[in-house]
């Protein structure tokens, strides 16, 4: 499975969801339990909650098949698909990052990536370029690549997992003199559009916090898909906006913003969600 199917399909980088986005976030949630498998039937199910139709669900389905994130696999007569293994390792290394509340600081300092690709070997320096923007590293200078310090696990294991450990070096660097890091930072990622992108998911999934917020019940089903939009909406951020420092952000950054309001959905809506899907399919 190549990187680019990576940032596609799992770390739901398109503008607007896509069913095979959603079909992931629903994998991602709740199959890792029983082995990454959910039945044709369950999957079916579960997507119909979103508002996306039997068709749509087979078409993408074999979609990821082709890109080798899901496989067929049958569990007596009950047909079904599992997660691959580099999907579940994917995945896994999604979570810390989709979850994690905090934002760097100033005192952690920065991870550089420098890297040297051979001529004859260049498809490996796109590739390169491609997981390290994925990951949501910014461009210093031609060649030298930065993000928050916190990401080093992170990168070490993604850049070993493609065979690209052995035409990088990572280094731990601090800032220590000529320019303003503040105006630094917008150079090295474009906070214009990271603004924008906030902005919109502020926008889609802002009225779902304040219909909750009303509620004094909660409805599994309606639970169910609004967590699902908003965690599919969600995980492609924390790819675009490494948890940059907010000092060296602009004042009321929307993406601060934006984590308040994932978060605040997060707690409320993840156990009804899991609770509706518990009673209704089966695993097998």
């Amino acid at each position: 499975m190549t990187a680019v199917p990576e940032a596609t399909e799992l770390d739901g980088s398109g503008r607007v969801a896509q069913p095979r986005q959603l079909i992931v976030t629903v994998y991602g949630l709740y199959s890792r339990t029983e082995g990454g498998w959910l039945s044709v039937a369950s999957l079916i199910d579960l997507l119909a909650a979103v508002g996306v139709d039997e068709p749509a669900v087979r078409s993408s389905i074999s979609r990821l098949k082709r890109r080798g994130i899901l496989e067929a696999v049958r569990r007596g007569t009950t047909a079904g698909y599992e997660l691959s293994n580099d999907a579940r390792e994917i995945l896994r290394e999604g979570d810390e990052r989709i979850f994690r509340r905090g934002r760097a600081t100033a005192a952690d300092g920065w991870l550089l990536a420098v890297f040297s690709v051979p001529e004859t070997e260049r498809h490996k320096r796109h590739l390169l370029r491609t997981q390290l923007a994925r990951m949501g590293f910014g461009t210093a200078a031609s060649g030298v690549w930065i993000a928050p310090a916190h990401l080093h696990a992170a990168t070490a294991e993604a850049l070993t997992r493609l065979g690209l450990a052995g035409y990088a070096d990572l280094f731990r660097a601090d800032h220590l003199a000529f320019g303003d890091v503040r105006a630094k930072v917008r150079d090295w990622w474009d906070l214009d559009r990271l603004d924008e992108l906030y902005t919109t998911f502020l926008d889609e999934h802002g009225p779902a916090l304040r219909r909750w917020q009303r509620r004094k019940s909660v409805a599994g089903e309606e639970a169910f898909a609004d967590y699902v939009r908003v965690l599919t909406g969600w995980r492609r951020m924390p790819y675009l906006d490494p948890g940059l420092p907010a000092e060296f952000l602009p004042r009321d950054w929307s993406g601060i913003r934006a984590a308040d309001l994932f978060f605040e959905l997060h707690a409320q809506l993840e156990n009804p969600a899991r609770a509706y899907v518990a009673k209704s399919i089966s695993f097998g």
